[in-house]
């Protein structure tokens, strides 16, 4: 079947190491809108913390979409109209906040212009930010709340603090530490949300049964765009749904071992324009 959606992972995947969209990508994401072809980007990243991205690959102008929270939210870019959202419980996301104090973990929450944590000037993650080239952030904090365009805030307390319903619940931490506590962490709420790794560093939680695919699934067959219509390109664990989904599903060069190992395909690192490369080839 035709192609007339490409899906794309953001970090690890459409940026670079650099943390930027690479020219190359971007003329070939560009030239394959202008064919008609959708460009929808899917990530763990806030709605709010994709917008620019959009804007560099002119996706208003050719109306693309939106899945940010990792498929609780799908936004179109165009009209900035919230085409699906799924959320936690007030419940829910109150608990695994009252259950993560239990350890040595930040967590983050999000509501309407701001990120909110325990302690803004935490400097626990500062060696993870080194070692994973975002020194220029000072913080694991800070990285996030520049890449979701928040302003901070503090909250003694987060989980009385989220009287309200929350998208996703990130919680950053040492690497080896949240390898060996991830599922310590997760396995009481198994029944309630899903849970995964994004980074090394990164663990989230979103609502039962959320993850990228089902945010497509869910939205766009209505608009004609089919699994067997869609490339996707991801690099980490998250991706796998959409790698599954998709028609053709392409983890990058960069990717890791468990992507490769189910994607249709291996194409270049994010370093190398693994995107376009893939393009190229496919489209």
């Amino acid at each position: 079947m035709a192609i007339k959606a490409i899906v794309l992972d953001i970090d690890g995947t459409l940026l670079n190491t650099g943390k930027i969209i690479a020219e190359k990508t971007k003329q070939a994401l560009v030239a394959a809108q202008k064919k008609g072809i959708k460009v929808i980007l899917a990530s763990g990243r806030p709605t709010t913390g994709m917008f620019d991205l959009a804007e560099q690959l002119e996706m208003t102008k050719y109306e693309g979409f939106l899945v940010s929270y990792n498929g609780a939210r799908v936004t179109d870019c165009l009209t900035k109209d919230v085409l699906f959202n799924q959320a936690m419980s007030v419940g829910t996301g109150q608990a695994i906040l009252e259950h993560l104090k239990k350890f040595k973990v930040v967590p983050m929450i999000d509501k309407e212009d701001y990120l909110y944590v325990n302690d803004v000037y935490s400097k626990d993650l500062q060696k993870v930010a080194t070692d994973f080239n975002l020194e220029e952030f000072g913080s694991i904090i800070e990285y996030e709340a520049r890449g979701g365009n928040f302003k901070l805030c503090e909250k003694e307390d987060l989980a009385a603090f989220a009287d309200f319903p929350i998208n996703k619940i990130l919680v950053a931490g040492k690497p080896d530490y949240m390898a060996e506590h991830a599922e310590a962490m997760h396995t009481p709420f198994d029944e309630k949300v899903t849970a995964a790794f994004s980074a090394p560093f990164y663990f989230e939680f979103t609502d039962k049964g959320i993850d990228k695919a089902k945010a497509l699934n869910t939205v766009f067959p209505e608009m004609g765009i089919h699994s067997d219509n869609i490339i996707a390109f991801g690099d980490g664990h998250n991706d796998r749904s959409i790698i599954e989904y998709a028609g053709i599903g392409i983890a990058m060069g960069n990717a890791v071992d468990e992507l490769k190992e189910i994607a249709d395909d291996v194409t270049l690192s994010c370093d190398e324009d693994g995107i376009a490369a893939g393009l190229e080839k496919y489209l």
